[in-house]
């Protein structure tokens, strides 16, 4: 039975490079995916492309193709990303400037777009899913709005022999399930196959997640080899058969609970997993280890998709304002609760508007609360940090601004103070009927 293998080159914007690097070099794959967006990833793309229309394609594009591009050509590894966030034609063309420099030509580069439907939202109200509210509660805040696209402008890509295809905002499972259905010949309405292929995805998805990365907790499961942690390797056979590895001698592991804990990640009902393309079922999922770092995964399978696209909208929610500074030696928690204590009464003096307002010592209370401080011997050095929620900009600067005045108007021996005012970008979800989303695919030759 033929197999495919997919290499995961990326599991968030900012992931490593060098694994990739080993992916293509040695692991003997068929294609290398870098899946690089987040829900607030594309939001914070968008505006960079209002800022400079030749940008909001992903900051580390260039590294990773210079990376990669080389050797994926030499050995005709074809690569899906959606690195082109909120601009996949600039994307495209950057990719196409770096293969010249590198001296490669008949290289096809192929960018889907389609999937920024700003204006659908704008037009008409749409229900907020995760709060009930309206489009129209956000006013003119409203930055983005970006639909998820299934396997399909993907599949069409690869079809027109592109070699590299770069998305927008596709489904994360879609990345790795794409190049199945174009190599496996899977009908879009094979809803067992695309169930499988979702598994697949799902798993991949995350790069190092599956191969140790988020697994370790030292003493309770240790993973050996971190520092060069291999990314994950799918080997998929035609009926959907996945077995997880990764390349020989790398770091990490692959084992049914690394892929255990992978495939239960971000999930609310295994049994009915929403993507645009199926209704994925991971419910009767069987994981088994079948050697050193491989592990068979079979028996996913899905329901007809819906006739909706999820949406991510992102807007401008408030502003956070913040500042910190350390207090070390003896009493150091002392002062430092004598220092919030004084930020607190200076920004009720200057009646700072806000929002939702903070005092922690970091290490002590910052997570969980004063009520699950720590406790026993006091430590010798504690960080306090303010952080607030504002309206405005203007306001936010004030917070930090009262936590860097502690150096000569608080307790003794303050050091490393650090302050910032940064406007938020958050994400709600919309329903979007699908015939108001289109798709489609340019072809760059390089």
């Amino acid at each position: 039975m033929r197999t495919i293998r997919i290499g995961s080159g990326a599991g968030y914007s900012g992931d490593r490079i060098e694994p990739a690097v080993e992916l293509a070099e040695k692991g003997g794959i068929d294609y290398l995916v870098f899946e690089c967006l987040a829900e607030r990833t594309i939001a914070l793309a968008q505006q960079a492309k209002m800022k400079n229309p030749a940008l909001g394609y992903d900051p580390l594009l260039e590294p990773r193709m210079r990376a990669v591009l080389a050797t994926c050509k030499a050995k005709g590894i074809k690569i899906v990303t959606n690195m082109g966030a909120a601009n996949p034609e600039a994307g495209a063309k950057k990719t196409a400037e770096i293969a010249k420099s590198l001296g490669l030509s008949g290289l096809k580069i192929a960018a889907v777009s389609g999937d920024d439907v700003i204006e659908a939202i704008r037009e008409t109200p749409h229900r907020l899913e995760e709060t009930g509210g309206s489009t129209t509660d956000l006013g003119n805040r409203i930055v983005s709005a970006n639909a998820y696209f299934g396997v399909a402008p993907i599949v069409e890509a690869l079809a027109q022999g592109a070699d590299v295809v770069i998305t927008g905002r596709a489904a994360d499972p879609a990345l790795f399930m794409a190049p199945l259905v174009r190599e496996f010949g899977w009908a879009l309405d094979d809803w067992d196959k695309l169930g499988k292929g979702t598994v697949v995805g799902h798993l991949l998805e995350c790069a190092g997640q599956v191969t140790g990365g988020y697994f370790a907790d030292p003493g309770v499961k240790d993973v050996a080899g971190l520092g060069r942690l291999g990314f994950p390797i799918g080997e998929v056979s035609e009926d959907g058969t996945l077995v997880v590895t990764k390349v020989a001698g790398s770091g990490g592991k692959v084992t049914p609970q690394t892929v255990k804990e992978q495939l239960l990640y971000e999930l609310h009902d295994p049994a009915r997993y929403f993507q645009p393309d199926v209704i994925a079922d991971f419910s009767q999922v069987e994981i088994e280890e079948i050697g050193p770092d491989r592990v068979r995964v079979t028996h996913g399978t899905g329901r007809a998709k819906t006739d909706t696209l999820k949406v991510s909208v992102g807007y401008i929610d408030s502003y956070v304002g913040e500042g910190q500074i350390s207090y070390a030696g003896p009493g150091a928690v002392s002062r430092g609760k004598l220092a919030l204590d004084i930020v607190r009464e200076r920004l009720a003096l200057m009646q700072v508007k806000t929002s939702e307002l903070r005092f922690d010592l970091i290490g002590i209370d910052s997570l969980h609360g004063p009520t699950r401080g720590a406790t026993g011997a006091e430590p010798y050095e504690v960080r306090i940090r303010v952080a607030g929620r504002t309206d405005t900009l203007a306001e936010a600067v004030k917070i930090g601004n009262e936590v860097e005045t502690l150096y000569t108007n608080g307790p003794a021996g303050g050091g490393g103070a650090f302050k910032s005012a940064r406007e938020v970008v958050a994400v709600q979800s919309v329903l979007l009927p699908r015939r108001l989303v289109g798709s489609s695919v340019r072809i760059l030759e390089a």
